[in-house]
């Protein structure tokens, strides 16, 4: 595959989001603020998308900031240690995208659950592409391990992350 064609990220028509249940009776949702992402093709193909993302993990926003102030802190991310949180892709086959995800100091393979959505013009003669993007991951594989139990014997944080991610690219000239 030659790859020779170049896709930012349109942050403006993008998000990147997790919900995590809170003392297994509700769910909290939140996202990063802070993100890019580029992705090479062979033309307008997405099969076997090359994809690059990161995310300032200091604009963790999950509508608390003494909740993100901790997600922040070396309890969970370290943003001062770990600015960014990386994914780069290995594979795309229409259904799953396979990569690196490095969040910390580790970096494992994970498996997500793909839709692409198809590619558009805009009003304003841009192409786009979109993605539907969702998968979950264990947060204790990545040293996100800070853990308290209730009174009740309820778990505060799950360890199960579920990603939601919605991504439009903009074609490059």
């Amino acid at each position: 595959m030659v790859n020779n064609t170049n896709w930012s990220i349109d942050n403006v028509h993008s998000e990147i989001a997790f919900k995590v249940k809170h003392m297994m009776i509700s769910t909290v949702t939140g996202h990063f603020e802070d993100f890019e992402a580029t992705a090479k093709t062979d033309g307008d193909n997405f099969n076997n998308v090359i994809i690059n993302f990161s995310a300032k993990t200091a604009s963790i926003n999950t509508k608390n900031k003494d909740r993100d102030a901790h997600l922040k802190s070396d309890d969970f991310f370290n943003s001062e240690k770990f600015p960014e949180m990386k994914f780069v892709s290995k594979s795309f086959d229409g259904e799953h995208l396979i990569g690196d995800l490095t969040i910390r100091d580790v970096t494992k393979e994970i498996t997500l659950d793909a839709d692409f959505n198809g590619i558009a013009v805009d009003p304003y003669g841009q192409t786009k592409a979109g993605f539907e993007i969702t998968g979950q991951l264990n947060r204790k594989d990545f040293n996100l391990t800070w853990s308290e139990v209730t009174e009740a014997g309820s778990i505060v944080v799950s360890d199960k992350v579920k990603l939601v991610v919605d991504v439009q690219f903009i074609k490059q000239a």
